[in-house]
């Protein structure tokens, strides 16, 4: 996603760059989530993890499990656990679709970006992910590198 120019409140908090090389990503997905205020303000400070999460439809609800948000130094009456269990807001058609691909053969639904939208919402995007095997890591990495060198050598001669 790239980043919108000119606009202040876009902020990403935290990304999985992990899971782009232990999965491979068919699909991403857009969803809302539910915090608190104390969550909310501890986001906006920094030092959050969405690294070991991941997302699990439970009794027709889509959650965030495992999340990491820090808690807030100010907010020590009505504070908020650091891994508690957040509800993602989806449509029943989204729902729908993540169910049954959670259901078919090693997919997996993997949280990417953590972020604040253009309208200072909090948004995270959740891909449906299939878990790579070694030798497809050594594949994907091999091709980086390759990337990495051709740049390098177009840098050098012209």
């Amino acid at each position: 996603m790239a980043k919108p120019k000119d606009n202040p409140n876009y902020k990403v908090v935290a990304e999985n760059r992990r899971a782009r090389y232990d999965y491979a990503i068919e699909e991403d997905l857009e969803c809302g989530i539910m915090l608190t205020g104390s969550e909310v303000k501890s986001m906006r400070a920094g030092g959050v993890s969405i690294a070991d999460s991941y997302a699990n439809v439970e009794e027709g609800e889509l959650w965030l499990i495992n999340g990491y948000i820090p808690p807030y130094n100010q907010a020590k009456t009505w504070g908020h656990e650091e891994r508690r269990k957040r509800k993602l807001l989806v449509n029943k058609r989204q729902l729908a679709k993540l169910w049954s691909a959670r259901q078919r053969e090693g997919m997996t639904l993997v949280p990417l970006v953590l972020y604040f939208n253009d309208k200072g919402r909090a948004k995270i995007k959740i891909g449906i992910a299939k878990g790579k095997k070694a030798q497809d890591k050594r594949a994907t990495e091999a091709k980086r590198d390759w990337q990495r060198q051709k740049a390098r050598l177009m840098r050098e001669r012209g």
